[in-house]
């Protein structure tokens, strides 16, 4: 069993990518994609979330606290309660709507503070993965989003998950998609 990179390592490492010239290498590593999966053992991703809140400077990089964004959701949601009785046998489309339809949706929020992050010039950096679980979005709807695929500057998200051979395990539990994203992991 080889030993884990420490949190820095790993951080450094998305940051020259970031950094560099060579952000064509993420499209090229992540099937056109415009993503970054950093990796992080479960246990240790709040070590990690420490570690970016220090490494990342707040004026190039934009840490979007997902269970934030989860909390303000339902603050906003005004039918909740009724969304949870009309769709009580599907309930993700509480949390994101069927294709092709308009919603007030968690995922509509999170695109929202992804493009406030584009639109300040800084790359968005999602913590707090696990608050997507349930809710029927998964790391490939962020990562193939338009908004996403088209923006100067990668999405990073912070995904905590073990390995199972050579599958991703999202939160020791699913299966992770590995398409449309770099994955940085020890």
């Amino acid at each position: 069993m080889r030993p884990y990179s420490s949190p820095e390592t790993l951080i450094n490492q998305v940051k020259r990518l970031v950094e560099s010239d060579k952000r064509s290498e993420i499209r090229l590593n992540a099937n056109g994609g415009n993503s970054i999966l950093l990796v992080c053992p479960p246990e240790q991703e709040l070590t990690f979330i420490e570690n970016l809140q220090e490494m990342m400077s707040p004026e190039e990089y934009a840490i979007i606290n997902l269970n934030e964004t989860l909390v303000s959701f339902t603050e906003h949601a005004d039918n909740l309660v009724d969304l949870f009785d009309l769709l009580r046998g599907s309930i993700p489309q509480i949390f994101k709507s069927p294709e092709g339809e308009e919603s007030n949706d968690l995922f509509s929020f999170i695109l929202a503070a992804i493009a406030d992050a584009y639109s300040a010039n800084k790359v968005p950096v999602l913590i707090r993965a696990g608050a997507l679980y349930g809710t029927g979005i998964d790391n490939l709807h962020l990562m193939e989003n338009e908004l996403v695929m088209k923006a100067n500057k990668p999405l990073i998200i912070l995904y905590p998950a073990t390995k199972e051979g050579d599958r991703l395990m999202f939160l020791n539990s699913r299966p992770a998609s590995r398409y449309r994203c770099m994955i940085i992991e020890s």
